[in-house]
């Protein structure tokens, strides 16, 4: 193994947003001290693991909300890190931000301990839309924290969302018009989803949440994808946009087979062809760490069978699509031995192209990726299914 990439997950939050499902907690403080002793355990542990392994390429401290940490928590976080691993010394360092829980001084002092890349999760510039999502920053914070974080010479990325309740065209078309006025580098997009047990799904449940219709959401889709390459952001994988040179090296990693070792609660791994998942619940993390016991599980036994749906499903996501000679080079067989019958289906439906050297989804494709990734499952292909 010759590079890899590092994830490190903080799983705490000011106040949970009304749409998250994510393994993040709100009103945690008082752990945040003991988790950041045992985080700073783990990745010395692994660390040193990895030392014969190569160097790490990548960096990404995520959540939750990393700034939501007191200022020397998340400075120990990045000095353990850099302590442990081996960095290649062109590395991206990226850590996650909400606008509200940045100043000046943390990211001088984040810039200063080696983080080059911010992302901030700012998902939208209509204050009434970030009051209704339940998000803790204004408007006018999120302009402020990314014109700061451009000022210390960060790298840039920032998220927005569509189909949110309420939302209207002009609306979304408000944020990307200042996304792109702030020049930022990276722009990513997502579609609401309402996933189980979170605020709004109760909402819908009892019927106040007013959504857009799928004909609006669907306007807004066409609206991200035809402006936002016309800003200069070209499309480089279903919900990525980037400048040239911009890209999130570290996700492109994870779209590309690389391997990632996962520290923190709820992180996951990807190593030696095994996928592993940390202990979720912080207390017990922090228990497992305190008694010397490893928190990882694994997630799946690893398979060929597997590995090549997850290789495909990832591949297909960014721009590029599956590059045919890595995948005959990793599994010693051609595509189409296995998934031929159902990219001749796909081709014919107008989601997939193929050329000599790739298979990649087209503009529909990219609208409808879920009918694609299910024509990849090796079950319904009839490759490795039961008997």
């Amino acid at each position: 193994m010759e590079h890899f990439g590092v994830y490190i997950h903080i799983p705490f939050c000011r106040r949970k947003c009304f749409y998250c499902d994510f393994p993040s907690y709100a009103g945690e403080e008082a752990l945040m001290g003991r988790y950041r002793e045992a985080l700073c355990r783990e990745i010395a542990a692994q660390g040193s693991r990895c030392l014969q392994e190569g160097a790490a390429r990548t960096v990404y401290i995520g959540g939750g909300t990393p700034t939501a940490l007191f200022a020397s928590d998340l400075l120990a976080v990045v000095a353990a890190v850099r302590s442990a691993f081996r960095l290649t010394g062109e590395e991206e360092f990226t850590v996650e931000a909400n606008p509200g829980t940045v100043d000046a001084a943390l990211l001088t002092h984040l810039r200063k301990a080696g983080v080059n890349r911010l992302s901030f999760g700012v998902q939208s510039f209509s204050q009434p839309l970030l009051r209704a999502i339940g998000r803790i920053h204004t408007a006018g914070e999120a302009e402020e924290a990314v014109r700061m974080a451009q000022g210390e010479g960060f790298r840039v990325s920032l998220d927005l969302m569509y189909g949110l309740p309420q939302q209207t065209l002009d609306d979304l078309k408000a944020s990307v018009e200042c996304a792109a006025a702030l020049a930022v580098g990276h722009i990513s997009v997502y579609g609401l989803a309402v996933e189980e047990g979170t605020p709004f799904a109760r909402m819908e449940a009892e019927g106040r949440l007013a959504l857009p219709t799928d004909d609006a959401a669907g306007d807004m889709y066409d609206y991200i994808t035809e402006q936002l390459p016309h800003l200069g952001y070209r499309r480089y994988e279903i919900s990525n946009y980037a400048k040239a040179g911009e890209e999130s090296r570290h996700n492109l990693a994870y779209w590309q087979d690389v391997p990632y070792i996962g520290l923190g609660a709820a992180a996951h791994s990807y190593w030696q062809g095994r996928r592993t998942e940390n202990e979720e619940d912080i207390r017990r993390y922090i228990a497992c760490i305190e008694e010397g016991r490893a928190p990882a599980r694994e997630e799946e036994p690893a398979s060929r069978e597997n590995h090549i749906e997850e290789f495909a499903f990832l591949a297909l996501r960014t721009a590029e699509g599956i590059d045919k000679h890595r995948f005959r080079k990793k599994f010693e067989t051609d595509i189409g031995e296995i998934y031929g019958e159902a990219i001749r289906r796909l081709k014919k439906a107008g989601l997939l192209e193929e050329t000599a050297s790739a298979i990649r989804l087209t503009k529909q494709g990219m609208k409808f990726g879920n009918r694609v990734f299910e024509e990849f499952l090796l079950e319904r292909n009839g490759i490795y299914g039961e008997e």
